[in-house]
């Protein structure tokens, strides 16, 4: 039997191309129009350089951190994304993972799977949900994730408003009758590993969002519940303070990527951000987030706590983010790509790379702990930072 061990998140990426029907692996790559933003997200940490040391490295060095008042053995957290098909334990495996490498679950609310079920896999999980319906409806996802447990809420603010792609858009299925089934065989039954996973399971790929609604009620479909999304007026500041104030807890405004909105969530009684496109997912053309990140911690970083988003692929990405100012950065398609390539095993892969990446930088750079690290680690080009 082949090693199922990767080495790199970009390993990980190669086996979950190989392994997951095209429309699947097309809508975790997403990116919209040219993918300018998507692209820039993860090469603008290459322009990025280091300074080294040679001699009297620190034996031991430390990477724990807490963000949102939950302490983590690494700056790095989950990021909430939506329906996991994937893999058929979904976001269940990823908690798993999560939990068992002390990190932080992020749930979506358009996740497949309950928030009941995800707590109780890793109660150090984040709630995250658009601002979507009614207040009354907002009200009761609020209420569902308390009742859950939840730790912190995270308000998405940065999704696209921008549907076409360059490459073309994945197929994603309306619903899950016969004839979409029928539809979508030739690319399934092309790869039979992911189809034999779900058929062991007993389950089929559904494309239903269980958090969207209180507990109990029918979930609706993922397209049902993105019409909500977009027939909701966008939010403004006092709604989001409106937010503070109905979840009274620790909040993260996730999707900033300018210096005065930074201020307003500060201003709005959130307690996090997170500096982050979506991705890339949002408006291309829009800097990738490392670019951001000096300028907005600067501004803010001592009145809230500053996360980052967006192109986290190595430890030493971990490392340039935190040295620019960030107290940890959220890692999306990475764990997806180790969640289909392998299941919980997968995810804990791409953390454990994650983590030795972080322990080898901090070695090379001389460093005893994480909070040591600075902006003169760094070798940072003229007109890096936006």
């Amino acid at each position: 039997m082949a090693n199922s061990w990767f080495e790199s998140v970009a390993v990980a990426q190669q086996r979950a191309k190989r392994k997951l029907p095209k429309s699947v692996y097309g809508a975790l790559i997403a990116g919209t129009e040219r993918g300018q933003s998507m692209s820039d997200n993860e090469a603008a940490f290459a322009e990025l350089g280091v300074r080294p040391i040679t001699a009297g490295q620190s034996p031991t060095r430390n990477m724990t951190t807490e963000v949102m008042g939950q302490s983590m053995a690494m700056p790095v957290l989950i990021s909430p994304t939506g329906v996991q098909a994937v893999h058929p334990d979904g976001e269940i495996a990823v908690a798993r993972a999560a939990a068992a490498r002390g990190v932080v679950m992020g749930l979506s609310s358009f996740a497949s799977k309950p928030i009941e079920d995800v707590i109780a896999a890793n109660p150090q999980t984040f709630f995250q949900i658009y601002w979507a319906g009614d207040r009354d409806s907002i009200i009761t996802r609020i209420e569902r994730a308390k009742s859950a447990g939840a730790c912190g809420l995270i308000l998405t603010l940065d999704w696209s408003f921008v549907h076409s792609r360059d490459w073309g858009s994945p197929q994603i299925p309306q619903d899950t009758k016969l004839t979409t089934l029928i539809k979508h065989a030739p690319e399934t039954l092309m790869r039979p590993a992911w189809l034999l996973e779900w058929l062991r399971s007993g389950q089929i790929p559904a494309l239903d969002v269980p958090n969207f609604t209180a507990i109990g009620e029918s979930a609706p479909h993922f397209f049902d519940a993105y019409g909500t999304w977009w027939g909701t007026t966008p939010a403004t500041w006092k709604d989001v303070a409106w937010v503070a104030e109905q979840w009274d807890g620790p909040l993260m405004v996730k999707g900033i990527g300018r210096v005065d909105e930074a201020r307003r969530a500060v201003d709005s009684g959130a307690t996090a951000i997170s500096v982050s496109n979506h991705g890339g997912n949002n408006l291309d053309g829009t800097p990738a987030p490392i670019r951001l990140l000096p300028a907005i911690a600067e501004a803010v970083g001592d009145q809230i706590e500053v996360v980052m988003d967006g192109g986290v692929r190595r430890g030493s990405d971990v490392v340039k983010a935190l040295a620019l100012g960030a107290k940890a950065v959220m890692i999306g398609r990475a764990y997806l790509w180790g969640l289909a390539a392998n299941g919980q095993a997968g995810v804990e892969n791409v953390l454990d790379v994650l983590r030795s990446g972080i322990d080898s930088n901090l070695l090379g750079l001389g460093k005893s702990s994480i909070d040591e690290l600075s902006p003169d680690d760094l070798i940072i080009p003229d007109n890096f930072v936006r």
